[in-house]
């Protein structure tokens, strides 16, 4: 059966965490795609120290843009995160439509397969108005893409201070 759960929230607000664990409940042996283009040292480090965390019996996927490459029917997937995944995507061309068009034919190509989908990501927009306009365009990227997510999940959690708040 296809489920997809999005987990949201700030910047450590134990999202990752809620993610891993609520995928260790659903399975012995989850997935964890992880999005993220190392940058440098610091966030490679970072990598490394989340990768120890979650221990042996996580599948360890690096996929920064084609998640669909990986074909994950009857496993349990986290997907961290979308953020990262999306900048990804932008930072090619910086053009919205065209990366929200893109992201949301590669999502739908991703979890066509049964599986369970947990996504992670920000909401970025829960502050200030940037005076940046590459960042607005961001924001209003992942805002609408978190939208997007939202409305095909079967269950959505927002994380406030390590707290978990079922949205949906």
């Amino acid at each position: 059966m296809n489920r997809i759960i999005l987990i949201t929230g700030g910047q450590r607000s134990g999202k990752s965490k809620k993610a891993e664990e609520l995928a260790m409940s659903l399975s012995d042996n989850p997935v964890y795609v992880a999005t993220a283009h190392i940058w440098d040292e610091e966030f490679r480090e970072r990598v490394k120290r989340h990768q120890e965390r979650r221990g042996p019996q996580w599948t360890n996927i690096e996929e920064e843009k084609f998640l669909s490459r990986h074909d994950l029917t009857g496993r349990v997937a986290v997907i961290d995160c979308v953020t990262l995944w999306l900048t990804n995507f932008f930072f090619e061309n910086n053009n919205v439509d065209e990366t929200l068009t893109a992201v949301k034919e590669e999502f739908e190509r991703f979890t066509k397969n049964d599986a369970t989908y947990i996504f992670v990501t920000n909401e970025i927009g829960s502050g200030g108005v940037s005076d940046n306009a590459v960042q607005r365009q961001f924001t209003d990227l992942e805002g609408w893409m978190n939208q997007y997510i939202a409305s095909r999940a079967d269950e959505v959690i927002l994380m406030v201070s390590g707290i978990a708040v079922k949205i949906k």
